[in-house]
């Protein structure tokens, strides 16, 4: 599985100062950036200070809010020196995102109030890409980034939006920048940073498609798991998500999530939605977990954290549960967690939970 890290962040300032050094002796402060009601000069500004604040976020685990901190450029500072301050601040968030353990997570306010290093070196990159094709448009120079990136930050920051044949394309399509055949202009956008649930032993962790995408196929999806880990019904789970990705019916809060092991970053299994409520309210739960992690309570602790959270959202009344006859120890687990039986056939029971 490719990371999105510190590399990728410098991958990004790079071809973000390739293209702006060939128009220095262009007019920057007059002109403006593309689409945006913004100069060329202020744009470029502003890629430094998104860039600075996203690594002041990080590397000081900010948790309730954003750090008071942003950046301007000198008045006095020329077209050589913007570049070079997005090169400075490029080089703060790589070192952050770099530094920060996995399971480090700040605050940043949409959708879910945070983001880990993964999300955070996307949204910078994010920011680089899509302003440089802002100051580049303006100015009337070419510019295309290097498509890993693109597909990089459509698989971690943008799993709502349906992957197009052209990353780059597809990423300002997503971004109300250009048009793709087949599909209506975007007016309004956001990305989405995954969800995290705190359980009282565990983190449950959303998992994007770049991570479902590796899980598929037989990789860790990011994670450390326990011994006999990753379960094979969470790397079919895994593989559904990539379905509902490709297809563009995917809900990131309505997929899958990874239960992590607080004591030691591990993770012990797989637990999520097997798609989003319906017209009733009505979402379907289902987990596993790695056999070595059984017999500890982690199912039971886990699906009540699930199940409060969602049926917390406005959009759910009731979840339910298929569980096999012969599968005693699931039972257990929604029983414990407050479902009820409400239903059966020759080979399962239904269980469901009201809000």
């Amino acid at each position: 599985m490719r990371t999105m890290g510190g590399e990728q962040v410098t991958e990004a300032v790079a071809s973000c100062a390739a293209v702006l050094r060939t128009a220095l002796d262009q007019d920057w402060e007059s002109v403006r950036a593309g689409r945006l009601e913004w100069s060329c000069r202020r744009t470029a500004g502003h890629i430094a200070s998104d860039l600075v604040v996203y690594a002041g976020q990080l590397a000081g685990r900010a948790q309730d809010a954003y750090l008071p901190l942003e950046i301007t450029l000198d008045e006095e500072a020329d077209n050589r020196e913007a570049v070079r301050s997005i090169e400075l601040t490029g080089a703060l968030l790589a070192a952050a995102v770099a530094t920060a353990p996995r399971e480090a997570r700040a605050f940043h306010p949409f959708p879910f109030r945070s983001a880990n290093r993964e999300g955070f070196a996307a949204m910078g990159i994010t920011e680089v890409l899509l302003h440089t094709h802002d100051i580049a448009e303006g100015l009337g120079l070419p510019y295309e980034p290097p498509a890993e990136l693109c597909e990089g930050v459509l698989t971690r920051i943008f799993p709502h939006v349906r992957p197009g044949p052209d990353h780059w394309r597809t990423l300002l399509w997503a971004t109300g920048r250009g048009e793709l055949p087949g599909r209506a202009p975007v007016a309004g956008w956001h990305w989405t940073n995954n969800a995290v649930i705190p359980a009282e032993r565990l983190t449950l962790e959303g998992v994007t498609p770049a991570a479902a995408t590796d899980l598929a196929v037989g990789g860790t999806g990011g994670f450390e798991w326990v011994d006999g880990g990753p379960f094979e019904s969470t790397r079919d789970a895994a593989g559904a998500l990539v379905k509902a990705y490709r297809s563009g019916t995917h809900r990131p809060e309505w997929g899958m999530f990874v239960l992590v092991r607080s004591e030691d970053g591990r993770a012990v299994g797989g637990m999520g939605f097997h798609g989003a409520p319906d017209e009733e309210g009505k979402a379907e739960v289902g987990y596993d977990l790695a056999v070595r992690a059984r017999g500890h309570g982690y199912a039971t602790e886990a699906l009540r954290a699930l199940s409060g959270w969602a049926l917390a959202r406005g959009d759910v009344r009731t979840l339910t549960a298929i569980v096999e006859r012969a599968n005693l120890p699931s039972q257990a687990v929604v029983s414990r967690a407050g479902f009820t039986r409400v239903g059966e056939d020759e080979e399962t029971f239904a269980y469901a939970l009201n809000g």
